[in-house]
């Protein structure tokens, strides 16, 4: 199913984003899971789609390797024979405030690299934790400007870089060169955009390398292998192996499919590759770093300590002390 990037009307907007979520996660068929909150965040719904070339090269020069790089810090862990810890919350849950306390929190407890989602009403390849999340967020009004405000002032004061995670409907309302723009302004070294599919991500890709900032890319369990092939040529930063099919959220273990995936991975790439969707245990960060793993993302565990807790300061401390064991476990 291809994203139709050049439609004009709002209409087609909404049709093309639904149209990118299913494409990108058919293979794993993923459910929908529930709808969140009816409200809507500013950057959703009717906005005018920019015109968008087909031809853009697919083969922009690579995001240049140093240590405020995602690719630079894999590389230097490498060196070092480590692992990269990459925790996950979202962007306004409970408040921004809290948000900018938790990224110097982890990034303090050792995190290699930061996701931080932009809160979204329809976040399709995310589970019941993070979607309630999102809803959080967006309920207190949450918007993308506001998220971006609040990354430029805490960035400077991280070590690790920081990789945002946001759906293609955010990007498509603002245009794909100015919001690679705004990003990278802000001080954001990556991005993750899970609803677009491989094909349609030509422009995504061009424009991040002209802001140096690295687009990662998602392989799943049920990816065809000549499509992981292309994939992971495609990524930059590392490649996000999805653990398993369906969507985001704690589980009792993680698949030992997981293994085979990672060697048939390797045998194509010399990438790094960070396994995610799944993941929530010291025991479990053992497992995947066993299996060779250069990276290991925790995000619903991380999202439900911190936005469901009592206070945001009851919840910096869970935060924290889960932020410690998980990294403990690393080699």
């Amino acid at each position: 199913m291809a994203f139709a990037l050049k439609a004009s009307s709002s209409s087609s907007v909404a049709a093309s984003s639904a149209a990118a979520s299913s494409a990108s996660f058919a293979a794993s068929a993923a459910p929908r899971g529930r709808r969140a909150a009816p409200r809507r965040v500013s950057f959703r719904g009717a906005a005018p789609m920019v015109a968008i070339r087909a031809e853009a090269s697919a083969t922009a020069a690579p995001v240049a390797g140093d240590r405020l790089t995602i690719s630079g810090t894999f590389s230097k862990l490498k060196e070092q024979g480590k692992i990269a810890f990459i925790p996950f919350i979202v962007a306004g849950d409970p408040d921004l405030a809290t948000t900018a306390k938790a990224l110097k929190v982890l990034d303090a407890c050792g995190s290699d690299v930061i996701e931080l989602g932009v809160p979204y009403s329809d976040p399709l390849a995310d589970g019941p934790v993070i979607q309630a999340s999102a809803t959080r967020a967006l309920t207190k009004g949450t918007t993308f400007e506001d998220v971006i405000s609040m990354v430029k002032e805490v960035v400077p004061s991280l070590s690790c870089p920081l990789a945002l995670f946001t759906y293609y409907n955010p990007i498509l309302k603002r245009g794909v060169a100015n919001f690679m723009s705004v990003v990278k302004e802000a001080g954001v070294h990556g991005l993750v955009v899970p609803d677009v599919p491989l094909e349609e991500t030509d422009i995504l890709r061009s424009e991040a390398a002209k802001n140096n900032l690295e687009l990662v890319l998602l392989t799943t369990p049920t990816t065809p292998t000549e499509r992981m092939e292309r994939i992971t040529k495609a990524s930059e930063g590392f490649v996000y192996l999805v653990s398993t099919t369906g969507v985001t959220g704690a589980r009792s273990n993680v698949s030992f499919k997981v293994e085979a995936l990672l060697q048939e991975i390797k045998q194509v790439t010399d990438k790094a590759v960070a396994v995610g969707f799944g993941v929530s245990t010291p025991e479990q960060v053992k497992q995947i770093a066993g299996w060779g793993a250069d990276g290991v993302i925790v995000g619903s565990a991380m999202v439900r300590q911190l936005g469901e807790s009592g206070s945001p300061e009851e919840g910096l401390k869970k935060l924290e002390e889960l932020a410690k064991n998980l990294k403990a476990a690393f080699p």
